[in-house]
């Protein structure tokens, strides 16, 4: 009891904190811009920590160390798919980004995209910003069932009510200071994470070794991976297909009586399939390509560039060592839900005050990511689509009021449809985020940047074509066989390319 009101008290000390950091950066917002994109005036270090905090946040806390604990060295290709593809974004990217969204004078992801197809704006407007917006709803909606579960476990409240509390610590500053104050607070949110990934290893590591022989599961990472068997200590995850029914039962069907064959290629989708996380990451996620887009200048953008990626190498080598010390304390079957293992370990690690400190740093995470998608959302809707029907005559004093209102809205519909709404869905539709917008989103900007025969139409008809796969794709059961993070990027990849041929560009018009 007394430990739980030591949490609760360092929880309400941090959140408050927290709040009152964002109102006072959102003192400086004046204008829509202001409010869209800080001005495209971020320091490199902020827009990087908050690019990091806003792309990792709880997965790289309790996604990826449970993971960890669930699949032992498996899971080094998840992490070499999202490091390298969060890699080749700060580095081939996020200056480009940055200085076309400068060049075209652009406040939103869908905006940048629109003016750079000129030919079609109109309709790239419409259908990427109501796609964003519909997905993210949801999104939003998970990342509150989230922080509502994480309340609950670590505090013992209702999660309703804990539901209702994210939604009162996010929705304040994030009305108030928009994409400024979130990007500030994620900087905080970014410094905690990186202290937990650092500090939680580390003291792992000394723990194992000075614990008697038999006291734990394992006393260091090494024996505790072997002793789970075969399937945690090798990279190709050992019997792999036994944990595959659907993949297993496809080849079977496929390939009968070709046993090692089945076995090999199965290994390699479900590889594969783990590396796929790279291709979400090229672009494709708005909410971390609105980082990029708004870095006050190229120097500022090369010192962003080298934060991120020092961040992110750190960050992950951390949360793949918390889930195998996870394995060591508790053994690979000692928690019943895998994704408690950074909270598990940190609570037998460190005094009561330091675990509170570090995982009040999860239900901050939580919070980062869905301050950044629910300001996203505000901003795609009432810069692309409620702004034009509003016409150039309003005030600048005015538009800043319907971004802060659409914004409030916004929260209140992402609250209702965590309570009304089954869990499944939610986060079947944060699948198809990765896969439907992420996939598809990275290669229209992949070809936008790069490729200068790439127009507007094409643009459309990648947008919708690899939306609608990735929704057949996931509720036709085949996901469970081939994961649409691979299949949506190169399907969305050949439509591009067929459409730019087949389809007449007229990109000397404006639209």
């Amino acid at each position: 009891m007394e430990n739980q009101l030591l949490l609760i008290s360092i929880m309400v000390t941090y959140i408050t904190l927290l709040i009152l950091w964002g109102i006072y950066q959102g003192r400086k917002v004046k204008t829509e811009k202001d409010f869209a994109i800080a001005g495209r005036g971020l320091p490199g270090w902020v827009a990087a920590l908050s690019e990091r905090a806003t792309g990792e946040s709880s997965w790289a806390l309790l996604g990826l160390p449970g993971a960890a604990y669930a699949t032992g060295l498996m899971e080094v290709w998840t992490a070499a798919g999202c490091v390298l593809g969060i890699i080749v974004a700060w580095l081939v990217l996020s200056w480009r980004l940055r200085n076309e969204a400068a060049k075209y004078e652009s406040d939103t992801f869908t905006d940048y995209i629109a003016q750079k197809h000129h030919d079609f704006g109109k309709w790239i407007r419409i259908v990427g910003s109501l796609t964003i917006v519909f997905f993210f709803f949801f999104y939003v909606g998970a990342q509150i069932i989230g922080g509502g579960k994480t309340l609950e476990n670590v505090i013992g409240i209702d999660r309703n009510w804990g539901m209702f509390l994210v939604v009162v610590f996010v929705v304040p500053y994030t009305i108030y200071g928009g994409f400024r104050s979130v990007s500030y607070t994620d900087v905080i949110q970014a410094i905690i994470m990186i202290v937990t990934l650092i500090a939680a290893p580390i003291a792992g590591i000394i723990y194992l070794s000075n614990q008697p022989e038999d006291s734990l599961y394992a006393i260091s990472i090494s024996e505790a991976l072997l002793k789970a068997g075969e399937s945690y200590s090798t990279l190709t995850g050992g019997a792999i297909l036994e944990n595959h029914t659907a993949l297993s039962d496809f080849l079977n069907n496929l390939l009968p009586n070709s046993a090692n064959l089945i076995s090999g290629l199965g290994s390699g989708i479900i590889i594969a399939g783990a590396f796929s996380w790279f291709f979400g990451y090229l672009g494709g996620q708005p909410q971390l390509s609105m980082r990029f887009m708004a870095i006050k200048s190229p120097k500022q953008a090369r010192q962003a560039r080298n934060i991120g990626v020092v961040w992110t190498i750190i960050a992950y080598i951390g949360a793949l060592m918390i889930g195998w010390i996870g394995i060591a304390i508790f053994g690979p079957e000692g928690l019943k839900d895998q994704e408690t293992v950074l909270p598990e370990v940190i609570t037998t690690l460190f005094h009561p005050v330091v675990a509170g400190i570090l995982i009040t740093g999860v239900l901050a995470a939580v919070i980062s990511t869905a301050n950044s998608l629910l300001i996203l959302s505000a901003t795609e809707l009432s810069e692309n689509l409620i702004k034009p029907l509003r016409g150039r005559s309003s005030q600048a004093k005015n538009a800043l009021l319907q971004s802060r209102i659409v914004t409030a809205i916004l929260s209140v519909i992402a609250l209702l449809l965590a309570y009304f709404i089954q869990g499944d869905l939610i986060y079947t539709i944060v699948g198809y985020v990765w896969a439907g917008i992420g996939g598809t989103f990275s290669v229209v900007i992949l070809l936008s940047l790069f490729w200068k025969k790439y127009h507007g139409k094409a643009v459309v008809v990648t947008m919708v074509v690899g939306l609608l796969f990735t929704i057949v794709w996931i509720q036709s059961g085949m996901e469970e066989i081939i994961t649409s993070r691979i299949l949506t990027f190169f399907v969305a990849l050949t439509v591009a390319l067929l459409a730019t041929y087949l389809l007449p560009s007229h990109k000397n018009k404006t639209v």
